[in-house]
């Protein structure tokens, strides 16, 4: 069997793109059970977005929904579906023993999602329930980027209306998609043998309105932005085109299925006209299935989570990070934060249409009323650079409620805090929140930089550190400068390993928190690992694009 999470169109497509490394790091995060924070998160849903296909092997995507406890997991391995598909649903009958099935659970009001591909069970269609089991072969979690923030309700008594199919697309239909913020995609490779790679997947896509644009009755065209580099989506279609897209009316429960198949635009001279695009996906659509009020379920959009904001301060922190400290523009109180999350903002840029949006890990005191964001300076990146060099004081931005569950452990255990560069922002909010806790439980705040003119926030870590007793700090440098001091400015010469880590915590039920580049995470967990540090006391936070 094939070690690697990715299978052959995957690996393609991340080395035609020069991020094949993210392999390392997809180690350790592609898992082949689901983690209880995992299942606890599935179970607790009112919906599960799906994607298989139908009995002559094209892709779809539906929505199952049921009542509360509708999907449970016995175990770490498998999820149990108590709910069957609407009539008419594109997918109805399909859902059989033996399928693949991707799986995306996603909530849409705090912007969480995570996926699990894997099999239907064969004894499905025969146990007593008549409900699915999904046999789990890959779960992993997914940056908050592009998720509309909306709360989901339910209905009663309103009947679902008459499932209509067709070959092209009616203007109704149209206009939905063109209005769309969101959809979802099915696509899907099967190779041979049981390769956990192999499989279908069920993806989310968002933008602003008009994100997707409808060429004609039968094609349509939306833009593939960054994301976590795994292309699950585009390195199936590199091996299979056929796709399967699902636009919901989020007002109305209807929803709309289509089937096709997909070209992928590289890099023509379209691409540049769609704002952050990196490249476009191209549907000619085969089929398609209008599903009136098909779900009992209703969702309206979160907009009085949004909040203007006013920047008060801009600090520059190292040669290339910079923080901003933003306050309420109406002077009033902001949504509190837990130390290690994050905040989404909406950037006006210059030249771009649409507000452009991105998430920024909170690196401030979670006790104080404004906030804090410490932002690298990517040299190709959009929204960075705009921050870094257009932003000034009095500027306003919009912002969503704080968000994210890298969070310190629940329980007073010991806890390392190890971050590489930019990495140490949501490091800086937990040791703020650390250094005024009443006790004294162990802390090792480890952080890696190239040198001291790049070391960002690091008078302001020895300053909380010296607060309270049992907070160690360890600074590695990994080239430092002719003036940067030993024993004063770094600790140490090189990079953070597990070596070096084993030389300075010396609790065996210390919790690892790690925050940095992928590759440095895959191989500080790595080394974790082999010294026998159980996978369960090592947490990670993953970055979304970057710029």
């Amino acid at each position: 069997m094939n070690s690697s999470p990715f299978h052959a169109g995957e690996q393609e497509v991340q080395e035609r793109l020069g991020v094949r490394d993210i392999e390392d790091w997809a180690r350790k995060v592609v898992r082949g059970y689901l983690p209880e924070q995992h299942r606890a998160f599935h179970t607790a849903l009112p919906f599960l977005v799906v994607a298989a296909r139908d009995g002559g092997g094209c892709p779809w995507t539906t929505l199952l929904t049921g009542p509360e406890g509708f999907v449970t997991s016995p175990d770490p391995r498998s999820l149990v579906i108590d709910t069957s598909t609407t009539p008419g649903d594109a997918l109805e009958g399909a859902l059989v023993g033996g399928a693949d099935i991707g799986i995306l659970g996603i909530e849409l009001a705090t912007r969480r999602r995570n996926r699990v591909n894997g099999r239907i069970a064969e004894n499905s269609s025969g146990n007593s329930s008549g409900a699915l089991i999904c046999s789990v072969e890959q779960t992993f979690g997914n940056c908050p980027q592009y998720i509309r923030e909306r709360e989901w309700r339910r209905v009663e008594d309103e009947p679902a209306g008459r499932p209509a199919r067709s070959m092209r697309l009616t203007p109704t239909q149209r206009d939905w998609i063109t209005a769309a913020d969101t959809f979802f995609i099915a696509s899907g490779h099967r190779g041979e043998g049981e390769d956990p790679a192999f499989g279908m997947d069920a993806s989310h896509r968002g933008g602003e309105p008009g994100f997707v644009q409808v060429i004609s009755e039968t094609r349509l065209v939306f833009p593939d932005y960054a994301g976590n580099n795994h292309f699950n989506t585009i390195g199936n279609l590199v091996l299979d085109p056929r796709v399967g897209l699902l636009f919901v009316d989020f007002e109305t429960g209807s929803l709309l299925q289509l089937s096709g198949r997909a070209t992928i635009d590289w890099d023509s001279d379209e691409v540049a006209r769609f704002a952050g695009a990196r490249r476009l996906v191209v549907v000619e659509i085969d089929a398609i299935v209008e599903l009136p009020r098909a779900l009992p379920l209703r969702w309206d959009a979160s907009a009085q989570s949004v909040r203007s904001l006013r920047l008060v301060e801009k600090i520059r922190e190292s040669a290339d990070v910079t923080s901003f400290v933003f306050e309420a523009r109406d002077g009033g109180p902001l949504p509190s934060f837990k130390a290690g999350q994050h905040l989404p903002i909406e950037i006006e840029v210059p030249g771009v249409e649409e507000p452009v949006r991105r998430t920024y890990s909170l690196s401030g005191n979670p006790q104080e009323s404004g906030y804090r964001i410490s932002v690298k300076r990517e040299d190709q990146g959009l929204v960075s650079r705009y921050l870094h060099d257009r932003l000034e004081v009095g500027a306003i931005i919009e912002a969503r409620k704080p968000a994210g569950d890298f969070l310190l452990p629940r329980s007073n255990c010991p806890v390392v805090l190890v971050s590489a560069g930019v990495g140490v922002t949501p490091m800086a909010s937990m040791l703020h929140h650390i250094s005024a806790e009443a006790g004294e439980r162990p802390v090792w705040f480890v952080q890696g930089a190239r040198d001291g003119d790049q070391h960002p926030l690091a008078s302001e870590i020895r300053r909380l550190a010296a607060l309270r007793p049992g907070i160690h700090v360890h600074v590695a440098y990994s080239r430092p400068r002719s003036e940067d001091v030993l024993g004063a400015d770094y600790d140490s010469v090189g990079r953070i390993n597990g070596a070096l880590l084993a030389g300075l915590v010396d609790d065996p039920d210390a919790h690892y928190l790690l925050c940095g580049p992928t590759r440095f995470m895959a191989d500080v967990q790595t080394d974790l690992e082999s010294r026998g540090v159980p996978p369960a006391r090592i947490h990670s936070e993953t970055f979304g694009p970057i710029g």
